[in-house]
């Protein structure tokens, strides 16, 4: 059986039994959606890469918490990202505003710095991955590359760019929809020949 195939109600289903490869076909299918959701929220790699695992871990523990009779699986799971995300981002404030001291000139030379430009490992990466990204978007219809850009770089959400455009919902979803799709397959044809 080919899962990918599979509608998510019909790959929740089969989670619900504890299927393995089901669960794998949600991540592979929506893991990238929630990090992306995550990190625009959190504004920190790691700390979204963490919410993801968070979301995708509680849909494996808990898939009964899914009603198909309330909405899509994909909102439901964003919904569960974002909120996760929020809270994240606000226990880090908590944390900070908590554990922030006044540092000393000696607890400046010890620690090493948290600013990612002064890793040039880290930095070679982020630049690798923004070109990449930047690669993938110039290959896109016009149409689909602004709704994408004015949804993840902007910042608004469906029923905003639709306004904005003067263009049916369903439209904006459409360009959305196909233009991430495309730049998935132009990202992992770049990781293939980047190996």
């Amino acid at each position: 059986m080919d899962y990918a195939t599979l509608r998510d109600d019909e790959l929740m289903d089969r989670l619900a039994g504890r299927d393995l490869i089901a669960f794998e076909a949600l991540y592979d299918r929506y893991g990238d959606l929630v990090y992306s959701v995550s990190l625009r929220i959190v504004g920190d790699t790691y700390v979204a890469e963490d919410v993801t695992q968070d979301v995708f871990l509680r849909v494996w523990r808990r898939p009964d918490q899914f009603d198909l009779s309330r909405g899509k699986f994909v909102t439901w799971l964003l919904s569960v990202a974002r909120n996760r995300s929020i809270d994240q981002r606000r226990s880090l404030s908590r944390r900070l505003r908590h554990e922030a001291l006044p540092a000393t000139e000696e607890d400046e030379d010890v620690l090493p710095s948290e600013d990612a430009r002064d890793d040039p490992a880290l930095a070679t990466v982020l630049s690798e991955e923004r070109a990449a990204v930047r690669a993938a978007l110039a290959v896109l219809p016009p149409e689909q590359r602004l709704a994408i850009q004015l949804a993840y770089f902007g910042g608004m959400t469906q029923q905003e760019i639709a306004n904005t455009l003067g263009q049916p919902l369903g439209t904006v979803k459409t360009r959305m929809r196909l233009g991430m799709q495309k730049m998935r397959n132009a990202l992992e044809r770049g990781r293939v020949r980047d190996t």
